[in-house]
C-alpha cells in the first residue's frame, strides 16, 4: 500500500488541484507504471467537465501514459520491472468473452477504461492490467508516445480494420490532433492522400506531413470536383459537415469511417450509398495486438506527433491551452512532483 500524488478535479469544470490518494494491494494480474509523461486529450476535458455522464470526483485525468514499470503482480506476463511502457484509453477487459477471445480485447463488455472509475495518468503512479501495457519500440523518443495510444491508435484502427491498401486513394477531414497522424500512416503506408481541412493556413502544414493535395473541408463545390474519386475517407473532426457530398466523392465499394464524435445525426439518403455499394463505419482505439503493430509502425517509417510540453505542475494551463484550440497538435506532460 502507498500513497500516490496526483492532480484531481475536484467537481464538474473545476480547476485541478493536487490530490493525494492511497492504494490497495496490487493485483496479481497488474503491473503498476511510474509516469514519466501523460498527454492530454480532447477526451480528458469531455471527462473532467461529466459530458458525457460517466465521471466521478475528485477526477484524476490522463490515457496516454509513458513510463517504466515499477512493480509486477505474481501472474503478470511478458513484462517486467523497469520496462519503457505505454497505456491508453483500457486498463483491463475479461479475457474470456467472444470479443476478448477472437482479439478485439477493446470490444469488451465488461472493458475498464482508465480514466472511468480510476484515477488516471496525472499522477506519479498508475496501475493496469498487464495485456494493456506495451513496451516501447527502442527508437520512439518517451515524450511523444503517449499521443500515440490514444490519438495514434484512433486513426491507425481504421487503417487495418478497412483494409486499406497502398494503391488506394484516401482523404482525411480534419488536421488536428487526430488527422495529423492519420496522414502521416497513410502517406507511409503508400496511398495518395487528400487533406479536408477548413483553415487555410493548415495548407502547408498538411502538405509537410504528407499530404498530397489539401482541399477546403467547407466547401461542397471543391468537394464535388472529386466525386467518384477516394476508396477511403478518414472523419477526424467532430463538428457536422456536408456529408453527402463526402460520400458523393467515395468510388464505388468506397468507405466514409469517423473516429471523431460527431455529436449531431449524419444525415445520408439511402440511394447515395446503394448505388455505388458504399458504406459509412466508425470505430474506437484498437485491441493491444493492434497496439503493438502501430507502435512498430512508427518505429520503421519515423512517425511520431507533432507535441507540446507542459509541466505537469502546470495541468491548468495545458488544460487552457487545448480547450482554446490552440495545441499544435498534441498536448504532452511532463511529471514533476518531486
Amino acid at each position: 500500500m502507498s500513497t500516490i500524488r496526483a492532480w484531481a478535479a475536484p467537481a464538474a469544470g473545476a480547476p485541478l488541484e493536487p490530490f493525494t490518494y492511497t492504494t490497495g494491494p496490487l493485483g496479481a494480474d497488474e503491473v503498476e507504471i511510474a509516469v514519466d509523461y501523460c498527454g492530454l486529450c480532447h477526451s480528458d476535458l469531455s471527462m473532467r467537465d461529466n459530458e458525457w455522464g460517466r465521471t466521478t470526483y475528485p477526477f484524476v485525468p490522463g490515457h496516454e501514459i509513458v513510463g517504466r514499470i515499477v512493480a509486477c503482480g505474481a501472474a503478470v506476463k511478458g513484462r517486467e520491472v523497469g520496462q519503457r511502457v505505454g497505456l491508453g484509453w483500457f486498463s483491463g477487459s475479461c479475457q474470456y468473452c467472444h470479443s476478448c477471445l477472437r482479439g478485439d480485447q477493446h470490444l469488451c463488455g465488461s472493458s475498464q477504461e482508465t480514466i472511468v472509475g480510476r484515477h488516471g495518468g496525472f499522477a506519479e503512479r498508475v496501475r493496469s492490467h498487464w495485456l494493456w501495457v506495451t513496451p516501447l519500440p527502442e527508437s520512439l523518443a518517451s515524450e511523444a508516445c503517449g499521443p500515440l495510444f490514444c490519438g495514434g491508435i484512433t486513426v491507425f484502427n481504421p487503417i487495418l480494420l478497412a483494409g486499406v491498401k497502398p494503391t488506394d486513394r484516401v482523404g482525411v477531414v480534419g488536421i488536428g490532433g487526430l488527422g495529423h497522424l492519420a496522414i502521416q500512416f497513410l502517406r507511409r503506408w503508400g496511398c495518395e492522400v487528400t487533406a479536408f481541412t477548413s483553415s487555410e493556413a493548415k495548407r502547408d502544414e498538411a502538405m509537410a506531413l504528407g499530404a498530397h493535395q489539401v482541399v477546403p473541408s467547407n466547401d461542397k463545390s471543391a468537394i464535388k470536383r472529386w466525386a467518384g474519386y477516394f476508396d477511403f475517407i478518414l472523419v477526424t473532426v467532430n463538428v457536422a459537415l456536408e456529408w453527402p457530398a463526402f460520400t458523393a466523392a467515395l468510388a464505388p465499394r468506397g468507405r466514409l469511417h469517423f473516429v471523431g464524435a460527431v455529436l449531431e445525426p449524419i444525415q445520408l439518403p439511402a440511394f447515395s450509398l446503394i448505388g455505388g455499394q458504399k458504406s459509412v463505419g466508425g470505430s474506437p482505439v484498437g485491441s493491444p495486438a493492434t497496439v503493438e503493430t502501430m507502435l512498430g509502425f512508427c518505429a520503421r517509417h519515423a512517425i511520431a506527433p507533432q507535441i507540446e510540453v507542459f509541466p505537469m505542475s502546470r495541468v491548468n494551463d495545458a488544460l487552457a491551452h487545448l480547450a482554446a484550440g490552440k495545441a499544435r497538435y498534441r498536448v504532452v506532460l511532463k511529471a514533476d512532483f518531486d
